[in-house]
């Protein structure tokens, strides 16, 4: 197995908006659509479209979304022996999109929330098997810990997608993940600096490098990329492209940067490769309907 991802699912509940109703008002949406999301269901099927064996550690309901999660799994070819069933609701994402592409997104954790340390000791044998680990912050901080914890001792490596980022985050306890990449909001939140510029965000990375951590990536939307360590700064762009839902572009990333990096062992191709697959996610609608499988992708780069 290439890729373990422990972490979310949710159900995407997608409106397309002409702008936000005011308090006590009630507006059409122009279009609605229902999809299969969460934070590291869509990493998952990112790099699983990409050629990844990946394997997902989460929890869903027992609801009539659970069922539908678990078979949007394995039609993405990912292995769900531990997609687990809790006596709870699944989680859900309701999806706003604007005109602009631009999003705004609220999400109720459900069955996610009951993801526990546990869970992956149950599944230590096959996590152990994997090539990288692959984290978000949609399950409980303890869980988080506890698999930044196993990648150490079993030196595998892992990464950390701090997101929705979370102010109470340790980073005393995430300081062993390899790699740590937020988005630009998420930077700032984490470490209370100004992120308005390169030479901002630059700066706050080396603030998280301060606490330990070894190598960390900005993903910048339209901008790129930023990986910063101890070596120094590597500013990487992203093609101009005709965005029309950027939901999801940031998973896109971490999808196909994890693929890259259990591929070829080369930072730089990934973050290059997970810039070029984002951009092109942003060009369709929707989440993991957005994500191209690598012949797609390969297609699409000629």
């Amino acid at each position: 197995m290439d890729i373990a991802v422990i972490g979310s699912n949710m159900v995407d509940l997608i409106s397309y908006i002409d702008r936000m109703p005011q308090e006590g008002e009630t507006v059409e949406a122009p279009g609605f659509s229902i999809g299969c999301g969460g934070k590291g269901a869509n990493q998952a099927v990112a790099a699983a479209r990409l050629g990844s064996e990946v394997f997902m550690l989460t929890r869903v309901g027992n609801d009539v979304f659970a069922d539908n999660t678990i078979e949007n799994f394995r039609l993405n070819g990912i292995d769900t022996e531990y997609v687990l069933r809790t006596d709870s609701t699944s989680g859900v994402a309701p999806i706003f999109v604007d005109p602009q592409s631009h999003n705004s997104i609220i999400i109720v954790k459900g069955a996610n929330g009951f993801l526990t340390p546990k869970d992956i000791d149950d599944a230590a044998e096959k996590i152990a098997g994997c090539k990288l680990i692959v984290l978000q912050l949609e399950i409980p901080l303890e869980s988080v810990y506890a698999a930044i914890q196993f990648g150490k001792e079993h030196d595998i490596p892992v990464l950390l997608n701090p997101a929705p980022a979370q102010p109470d985050l340790e980073l005393e306890k995430v300081k062993d993940c390899t790699y740590f990449v937020p988005n630009e909001s998420e930077l700032s939140l984490l470490t209370g600096m100004p992120v308005d510029t390169i030479a901002d965000i630059e700066n706050a990375a080396n603030a998280l490098l301060d606490a330990g951590i070894r190598d960390v990536i900005v993903t910048l939307g339209s901008k790129g990329a930023l990986w910063v360590n101890a070596a120094g700064s590597k500013r990487f762009e992203a093609p101009l492209v005709n965005a029309v839902d950027t939901t999801g572009a940031g998973d896109a990333f971490i999808g196909c940067f994890s693929h890259e990096l259990v591929t070829s062992g080369d930072v730089e191709i990934a973050i290059t490769t997970a810039i070029r697959y984002a951009s092109d996610s942003v060009t369709r609608k929707g989440t993991q309907t957005s994500y191209a499988t690598a012949e797609q992708f390969s297609s699409s780069q000629r």
